[in-house]
């Protein structure tokens, strides 16, 4: 039995075989298409072909893929839709989508604000105001609406007029239409909570072109017995189903990719891993082998929100970097790039572009395409070069680090070759074997989660007893998503007192995983 894992990047599509031993059969890059299909077919028949698997014997299938973040930064593919905001008239003073710029905003058809909600503490702050949501439903399915965000005022406290009003919004517009729910998406604060649902709500005809579209390049292929997965940005993967109503969480999962893949060639469960690529350097913390989660807002496509999103830094550094001497003699590295041009354009491919693999090709750090082809670069600018690339590393390496400890730094990604061996502030430095595909080794080998995250007073349940409910919630919700029940375990836990709230009242966030089945 085996596993294929297939991770979409700008530059290049990663494949990778996995056995039943978890032990890599063969990997291999392909570059990315610009209809995304053609790279993801070439990868998987170039692996099939390397490795001479009988594509029957492929059980499990995942991908990892960027559509959704393009979808949003790009503002394409973005489905119209409907947002009804339960919350007046409390909420009245900011309108949905206030801050958002006027070419994203034109995917809500209509929007609205109705009675209803709760208080901080599970007050209900009015009743629902059943006749104006059913007023605003028929409205949308008058329009040709498929798709309807729905949030209200303190529902990660409690839930029921959002639950009562999506019933109400099926029963109107049909079973077929798409329905996002603010207290299944985002984290505390109404504004940033609503942006990741609205977001979600427009994205489910990309999923379900993603997701048909990966279906059927596996079948195309041979590859019939195979569940199919899609990995997730908290470094876990999640079933096709899920990934149509949840489209959003597909956001940000290669940097995650990466950094379990990472974790599994070193055997490293805590370290800091940089990733690199053609265009990019992605910088994440792996904690107790899954990545550090950003405790912060994360802004997408220039829309604030606050649902999980892990701990990441990208700067413009990759193996595609233009290098540039100035007037003054001083040497820049990117943050430009060739891309996935750079077997055209770099210099040891016969281009007419200086690059930052030209600068590792020149001074011996690796054996790549024809070094003649560089030998007109001085010793002085690759010197100059390689240090502006250290520093840009060293600078973002401590931005990751809790303490000015040194840490163990692990290298990823097909550009990695253009980094140094000694990097300021890493303990040690560790290239793994297959580091070129990790993100697609990640994607492979990862496991199924379920996060429970909801307001408990302790006063009410003490505190031992909230955990263990919310810790068996956790448990389900990962077996729910297909989870093999016996290796499910609790893999992160916190619990934050408010002090604004009545009573012992804390925030507690418990995840599980477990192994597929």
């Amino acid at each position: 039995m085996y596993k294929l894992g297939i991770d979409v990047g700008g530059t290049n599509t990663d494949a990778v075989l996995v056995d039943e031993n978890r032990a890599v059969v063969a990997d291999i890059k392909y570059p990315t298409s610009a209809d995304i299909y053609d790279g993801i077919l070439g990868a998987m028949r170039t692996v099939l072909e390397v490795s001479g698997v009988d594509p029957a014997q492929i059980h499990q299938a995942m991908l990892g893929t960027t559509q959704c973040t393009n979808a949003i930064v790009e503002r394409k593919n973005l489905a119209p839709i409907g947002i009804l905001r339960i919350g007046a008239p409390a909420t009245t003073g900011i309108r949905p989508m206030v801050d958002w710029s006027e070419d994203i905003q034109k995917v809500a058809v209509g929007s609205t604000i109705i009675g209803g909600g709760f208080e901080y503490d599970g007050r209900e702050l009015a009743p629902l105001d059943t006749a104006a949501a059913k007023s605003f439903f028929e409205e949308m399915k008058a329009k040709g609406v498929k798709s309807i965000a729905i949030s209200s005022v303190f529902s990660t406290v409690r839930n029921d007029h959002e639950v009562e009003a999506a019933k109400l919004c099926r029963e109107i517009m049909g079973e077929d239409v798409h329905i996002s729910i603010s207290s299944e998406i985002g984290s505390m604060g109404l504004i940033e909570r609503e942006n990741a649902t609205i977001l979600n709500a427009a994205l489910w005809q990309v999923a379900e072109r993603f997701t048909e579209g990966f279906a059927k390049s596996l079948r195309d292929e041979g590859i019939v017995n195979a569940d199919v997965y899609l990995s997730q940005n908290d470094g876990t993967l999640m079933t096709m189903e899920h990934a149509r109503r949840y489209p959003i969480l597909t956001v940000a999962c290669g940097p995650t990719n990466s950094i379990r893949g990472a974790s599994y060639l070193s055997s490293l469960k805590d370290a800091i891993v940089v990733d690199v690529g053609g265009t990019t350097t992605d910088l994440g913390v792996i904690q107790n082998g899954f990545p550090r989660e950003s405790s912060v807002a994360v802004t997408i496509g220039g829309v604030r929100t606050n649902f999980r999103m892990p701990d990441v830094i990208s700067i413009g550094l990759g193996g595609g970097s233009i290098v540039r001497v100035r007037d003054d003699g001083s040497v820049t590295v990117g943050p430009d790039s060739v891309g996935y041009e750079i077997t055209k354009k770099a210099l040891v491919f016969g281009g007419d572009v200086m690059t930052a693999t030209d600068i590792a090709v020149r001074l011996g750090m690796v054996e790549l395409g024809d070094k003649s082809k560089v030998e007109t670069i001085s010793q002085e600018v690759a010197d100059k070069a390689m240090a502006a690339i250290r520093a840009l590393v060293e600078d973002s390496v401590d931005a990751m680090k809790v303490s000015n400890a040194d840490v163990d730094l692990i290298l990823v990604g097909g550009g990695s070759i253009i980094l140094p061996e000694k990097i300021s502030g890493a303990a040690t430095v560790l290239k793994p074997e297959h580091f070129g595909c990790a993100n697609a080794i990640g994607s492979a080998i990862s496991k199924v989660s379920g996060t429970y995250e909801k307001l408990m007073n302790y006063d009410e349940l003490p505190r031992e007893q909230s955990l263990e409910k919310a810790k068996n919630e956790a448990i389900e919700l990962a077996v729910e998503a297909g989870a093999v029940r016996e290796t499910v375990e609790i893999i992160e836990m916190e619990d934050v007192p408010l002090a604004y709230y009545p009573g012992n009242t804390n925030r507690v966030k418990i995840k599980a995983a477990g192994d597929l089945n």
